[in-house]
């Protein structure tokens, strides 16, 4: 358990949607907090808006994660991660450039992979903390038109549990977050009508909440757990067959391109 008030918590990808409403949250409840986003400007304004430091953070670099964590412990020692930093793009696999899949990973995964990396030895060493890793529901159930995006939460998943089970023996802790679909930018001119949404604000409180109650995995909302037990126990062809008739009106990873356009030019390349 950690005691947010006075805590040092950092938040990546913190300067838009489930980052900025985590880390409104968190200070809300009392804690330090640091956000890192690759759009330093906007970071910036976040920060004089809900009132927390905020700076430049590149999660696909080692040395820029490493530099965040720096400018973070100059206010003590970092007590809380949250590995939020993501980004989704749409369409049929095949039909997507390597470069892009390529930037998914090394975004969604690698961003965890390196903030895990870098903030775990200060933790384990005064054997005090607590990562949180912002998957998705993605994670549990596979979705045509987004299937890197749900490769690399499958992915952030089992690193999650994997390294829980390296530090079991510690008194820190890692829990992975999985909403449902948000609305945020990353959902932009996407059609949400066919599944559970929520609102930023929502997974911002689940996930200040696991300071308190570091579970292993939550779904947000909580009653979407089982989901991914369902998914795993049919058939895969019942599977094909009802995401199929979900899909019959439009194809696969289908968006708006006018109502995505301005979350499309802020991608990284």
């Amino acid at each position: 358990m950690i005691e947010l008030d006075g805590a040092v918590v950092c938040v990546t990808g913190g300067a838009r949607g489930i980052g900025r409403a985590t880390a409104a949250e968190l200070s809300r409840r009392g804690a330090r907090v640091w956000i890192g986003d690759l759009d330093e400007h906007e970071a910036s304004r976040t920060g004089a808006e809900i009132g927390v430091q905020a700076t430049h953070l590149d999660v696909t670099k080692e040395e820029s994660v490493r530099r965040f964590l720096a400018a973070a412990s100059a206010d003590g020692p970092v007590r809380m991660l949250v590995n939020n930093a993501g980004i989704m793009r749409l369409g049929p696999f095949v039909e997507q450039g390597l470069d892009g899949h390529h930037q998914e990973v090394a975004v969604n995964l690698g961003g965890v992979i390196n903030g895990m990396h870098v903030f775990l030895p200060d933790m384990l060493a005064r054997n005090c903390g607590h990562i949180v890793n912002v998957a998705s529901m993605a994670a549990k159930v596979t979705t045509p038109g987004i299937a890197v995006y749900c490769a690399t939460k499958f992915a952030v998943a089992a690193l999650s549990r994997a390294v829980r089970a390296e530090i079991a023996h510690t008194a820190v802790t890692v829990t992975t977050v999985l909403p449902a679909a948000v609305n945020t930018e990353l959902t932009s001119g996407v059609a949400l009508d066919l599944q559970p949404t929520l609102q930023p604000e929502q997974v911002g409180r689940a996930i200040a909440d696991t300071a308190h109650r570091p579970a292993h995995e939550i779904t947000v909302p909580r009653w979407l757990a089982p989901i991914g037990t369902l998914e795993e126990a049919a058939p895969e062809r019942l599977l094909q067959a009802a995401k199929r008739f979900v899909t019959r009106s439009r194809p696969p990873g289908d968006y708006d391109d006018a109502a995505r356009r301005a979350y499309l030019d802020r991608l990284p390349r």
